[in-house]
């Protein structure tokens, strides 16, 4: 478990994360509203990515956005808007499974990734304290 006191340190702690990730992985932000899981996937992928000015808007509206890195491709999904959980595979949830994913509001899966072929998954949780620090609880999960 890490702090986090400010944006700054948010992002410092999503760019030591993003060192690690791999093909095949998929990352879980859970947290509420808020709760900094769009600041902490921005800094990962520019990370992956090499630069720290890649413009990362939130795939609120798109469901997904895609970007390239020499890591692999990354898919950064945000689920908030998902209807029915079926509707991911529509989103080119399979072919995403190759490259690197993060998934926002993961719970909108139904809760449970094994039936959707992820092989390897870390979650990331974000809890909002009540002297405005975050909280940010990294697991390794599935293998």
């Amino acid at each position: 478990m890490v702090f986090s006191a400010s944006e700054n340190d948010t992002i410092r702690i999503a760019t030591n994360f993003a060192r690690n990730l791999t093909r095949g992985d998929v990352v879980l932000l859970d947290g509420d509203l808020g709760a900094g899981k769009s600041v902490f996937a921005r800094a990962v992928i520019r990370a992956l990515a090499e630069d720290s000015e890649l413009d990362v808007p939130s795939p609120t509206f798109t469901l997904v956005q895609t970007y390239d890195s020499k890591a692999g491709e990354i898919y950064h999904f945000d689920l908030y808007r998902l209807k029915d959980p079926e509707e991911i595979f529509e989103l080119g949830w399979e072919e995403a499974l190759s490259g690197i994913v993060l998934v926002e509001w993961p719970e909108r899966l139904g809760g449970h990734l094994d039936g959707y072929g992820a092989k390897k998954s870390k979650s990331v949780r974000f809890m909002l304290r009540d002297d405005g620090t975050r909280e940010i609880m990294i697991e390794e999960g599935m293998e």
